[in-house]
């Protein structure tokens, strides 16, 4: 494990989709560092007017330009030597506020989402047009991206409005944005929609409360199947037909395979070749240790003088998953809450409601459970790498967590702990910390993120005798070094006149949109 020297950050600091640079949001200007020798190589100043509160602050998918919302403003900038600079302004109806952002299908596209699902709009930066689009059905951060979805190659525009208590969907021209295909799905309350990784699939999934429901379209808007739940339910699932339905659907990096969960403990998984259910996983309340399962349990050490330890041990025995430490069962959710693929598209990690601290991992070719995983805390998040095959990112709630990641892959003895916690300034976690892959294209080293909200540090997971990270060949490591004028600007401990996050669940912005380039 190799770790890179503390760089000063802020609450907005993000790493770029190529992984080669990291741009954080200081008060007047964005900082753009990269990553080989974390070195500042770019200072963006931003307006003077811009001030309020932070929307958005993301990287376009090619990592060429950097866009940051703050109050009724949206900036879009270049992050290296090309010349380009936009502005839109009042990109929502008044006394809305931007609830959702994004690049649409290129890096000059930007949508824009308004509170209470007002409208849509598409802004084409070159064009100096926008297109709006009425009643959204889904505008929160949290769902935005279940109404909205880009073709995967053609890029077409693929949206969910909802009017007169009816769904519509409409495919749009991804250079005019003019609608080429719209249609009423059969559906009472439709709660997404999304492309298969290849583009060849559009699937729509119904309400869990109205039963399973799954809606397979061709390409061109035509349905070729619906799917109405697994074929061969627990034998103590007799009702299930009558049960509540569908959660969540997840599409394998490849698209052979499609994951249904519902509010059972099985998934179903689809071989997308024929759209027939193949197999379902279902998660035991009692996991017997085998040959082909490993059940490692985490042993936590609380220690006065330092940091807790986190290390783990393997089950001998038969043991059941916790369940919910918390005391209110008044509306207690069950059923399957995530799933994931892998980047090689043989595992699938899934976490149940009603196990808030296990992971599961599937060996989908063997249709077996492999590994699971028991933390003494409720899991936050699940992350596999996004290139790197059986390479998992987890990370646990509560003040034991905040410095600590795990990471693990089949060949590991447990997952892998780090703690980050003695390499940031004064050996502690400061601020809400996130953590996330690098995603370095060059590198066969898997690289983490970890950040909390006024310093950063990278790691590299390789052992000390594989490749030398990036960052160890530019001065990093466990020393510090001494900051350069131009990376401290602006000056460490200035007043901060907009860095004052919306709650999540905010939603708005407008209509005007001032392009200088």
């Amino acid at each position: 494990m190799r770790f890179s020297r503390s760089v000063r950050s802020s609450r907005h600091s993000v790493p770029s989709p190529n992984g080669l640079f990291i741009a954080t949001l200081f008060p007047s200007v964005i900082n753009i560092r990269e990553v080989k020798t974390l070195d500042v190589v770019k200072i963006i100043r931003l307006p003077a007017d811009l001030s309020g509160p932070v929307y958005s602050f993301q990287w376009s998918p090619s990592s060429r330009l950097v866009l940051v919302a703050v109050g009724d403003q949206i900036q879009v900038v270049s992050a290296d030597d090309t010349p380009f600079e936009a502005s839109i302004r009042n990109a929502v109806p008044p006394a809305a506020k931007p609830s959702s952002i994004g690049f649409a299908a290129s890096d000059t596209e930007v949508w824009v989402c308004s509170s209470f699902g007002l409208k849509l709009t598409l802004f084409d930066l070159t064009t100096l047009k926008g297109v709006e689009i009425s009643n959204p059905k889904f505008f929160t951060p949290a769902t935005t991206s279940n109404g909205f979805s880009l073709r995967p190659i053609t890029n077409h525009s693929t949206i969910m409005t909802r009017t007169a208590g009816k769904d519509t969907i409409s495919i749009h021209d991804p250079a005019t944005k003019e609608v080429q295909r719209s249609w009423y799905p059969d559906t009472v309350d439709a709660q997404g929609l999304k492309w298969s990784p290849d583009g060849r699939w559009l699937i729509v999934w119904e309400s869990d409360g109205q039963g399973h429901k799954v809606i397979f379209y061709t390409a061109d808007g035509n349905t070729f199947k619906t799917w109405t739940g697994p074929a061969h339910p627990q034998p103590e699932d007799k009702h299930y037909p009558l049960g509540p339905g569908v959660k969540l659907v997840q599409f394998s990096a490849d698209s052979r395979h499609l994951a249904i969960g519902d509010h059972s403990r099985g998934v179903c998984i689809l071989d997308m070749t024929s759209v027939n259910e193949t197999m379902r996983l279902f998660h035991p309340n009692t996991i017997v240790p085998c040959e082909t399962i490993q059940i490692w349990q985490e042993q936590v050490s609380v220690v006065q003088t330092g940091p807790s330890l986190h290390t783990f041990i393997k089950a001998t025995q038969a043991i059941s998953p916790p369940g919910r430490t918390t005391k209110d069962n008044s509306d207690p959710k069950t059923g399957v809450s995530s799933v994931f693929f892998d980047a090689s598209s043989g595992l699938i990690a899934t976490r149940l409601d009603d196990a808030p601290s296990t992971v599961w991992i599937w060996d989908i070719q063997a249709s077996e459970l492999r590994a699971v995983l028991l933390f003494h805390s409720e899991v936050q998040s699940v992350k596999w790498h996004p290139t790197s095959r059986e390479t998992l990112l987890i990370r646990c709630d509560g003040d034991l967590y905040n410095g600590i990641v795990f990471v693990w892959d089949p060949l590991s003895e447990g997952p892998r702990t780090i703690d980050f916690t003695s390499h940031l300034p004064d050996r502690k976690v400061v601020g809400r910390s996130q953590a996330s892959w690098l995603c370095l294209d060059d590198s066969e080293t898997p690289s983490l993120f970890f950040s909390d909200g006024q310093n950063y540090v990278l790691a590299s997971v390789a052992e000390s005798d594989q490749d030398v990270p990036y960052w160890q060949g530019g001065g990093g490591g466990e020393a510090q070094r001494q900051e350069s004028p131009l990376e401290l600007v602006p000056a460490a401990g200035s007043a901060d006149p907009y860095l004052e996050e919306e709650d999540e669940d905010v939603s708005e912005l407008e209509d005007t949109f001032i392009h200088k380039h």
